[in-house]
């Protein structure tokens, strides 16, 4: 063996282990607050160290132990907000300490959160659905106000007439009220100054069973 050949050898060998070893890849969650109320909705941004292709995998997890199922969330940048499409309600997310799990390309990291049990009320997911349906035809005014009056408290809205079989196709809403129950659905108006809109319309049968 050429004394050359061997020279050559040892300043590769010695060049790779001047090379970079692959870092793995690492996560983080930033979140907005520590901690929520009803009605309010969930918002944190997670943050990687490159971009592998993979998708994170999400759970939140409540003080029990219990979990949702898995998200995937694409990551496409170093930097994904995560906005909640709906927001806390009552009666589907009790009170306490969650733990917000991610996943992602072999990294995993926590954050924790509490929601904090107050007197606050809000419109449940399940109208603005049914509002959905209205504002494509799907079902009629009255089936609307009837669906209204089943899964909304009183508090919030209050539905000022009796709705039966007889008089449900009776209920009438003028067609621009479209409009408002659109900007509401789209989050351009928040619950409260629907409510109060709709509240007013009732209570002044501008909606209600047609004379």
């Amino acid at each position: 063996m050429s004394a050359i050949w061997i020279m050559t050898a040892v300043l590769l060998l010695a060049g790779a282990s001047l090379l970079p070893a692959h870092a793995e890849s690492s996560v983080s969650i930033d979140m907005e607050k520590s901690t929520y109320l009803y009605c309010e909705k969930l918002f944190y941004t997670i943050t990687v160290s490159e971009i592998t292709g993979d998708p994170a995998i999400i759970h939140i997890i409540d003080e029990d132990g219990k979990s949702s199922s898995a998200i995937p969330l694409p990551i496409t940048a170093l930097q994904t907000p995560v906005p909640a499409m709906t927001a806390f309600e009552r009666g589907v997310f009790p009170p306490g300490t969650y733990t917000v799990d991610v996943k992602y390309s072999g990294a995993q990291t926590t954050a924790k959160f509490v929601l904090v049990d107050t007197d606050i009320d809000c419109i449940p997911q399940v109208a603005r659905t049914f509002t959905f349906q209205w504002l494509t035809g799907t079902i009629s005014d009255g089936f609307l106000i009837d669906a209204f009056q089943n899964s909304i408290d009183s508090k919030i809205i209050s539905i000022p007439f009796e709705i039966s079989q007889d008089n449900i196709y009776d209920i009438g809403i003028p067609e621009w009220v479209k409009n408002l129950a659109y900007w509401w659905i789209s989050d351009i108006i928040s619950d409260d100054e629907f409510a109060l809109a709709i509240n007013y319309l009732l209570e002044n049968r501008i909606i209600g069973p047609r004379i």
